[in-house]
């Protein structure tokens, strides 16, 4: 797990993990994120950081997606805009909630040796002033909590394929 963040840089929060299922499968989960499927791990979370933005003029999670089990690139996820996609290998999200910088959540799906798959979820955030580098760190305690029930949630459930 790599986490950096230097004054005037980019603020990056990643989870490694590797695990048996397959791209596929993983893929298949990992594209499901939002709208009814919700975001894996936590939801009040979730939902209270809608209620956040839509308070402060932003679209909040109201939005949903268009298709439940399909993306295309530029489709609507709540506060995201699929801004890559790469068929059981990439999914980036771009934020269009209401934050002080620009923010990405990321998810890479790639084979590895000894046959096992490796996942990386990413969350990237570019600060902009004071404002945008103390709303990171305050963010900051949640995503150790957030992300790591995300990733683990998104495993389980593509491992459960598996079998």
């Amino acid at each position: 797990m790599e986490e950096a963040w230097e004054p005037g840089e980019n603020a990056v929060y990643d989870r490694l993990e590797l695990l048996i299922a397959s791209a596929e499968q993983v893929y298949t989960v990992v594209r499901r994120i939002g709208g009814e499927t919700g975001y894996f791990a936590w939801p009040l979370l979730w939902k209270l950081r809608g209620l956040m933005d839509k308070v402060s003029g932003g679209v909040g999670l109201r939005r949903g997606r268009r298709s439940r089990n399909q993306l295309s690139l530029g489709d609507v996820v709540d506060w995201w805009r699929v801004e890559a996609l790469e068929s059981n290998s990439l999914l980036r999200l771009r934020a269009e909630m209401r934050v002080p910088g620009q923010a990405w959540l990321e998810f890479k799906v790639s084979k590895i040796p000894e046959g096992k798959i490796e996942l990386i979820q990413r969350a990237v955030f570019f600060p902009e002033g004071l404002l945008g580098r103390c709303y990171w760190w305050a963010v900051y305690p949640f995503h150790g909590l957030v992300f790591t029930g995300m990733i683990r949630n998104i495993i389980r459930q593509a491992e459960s394929v598996q079998s």
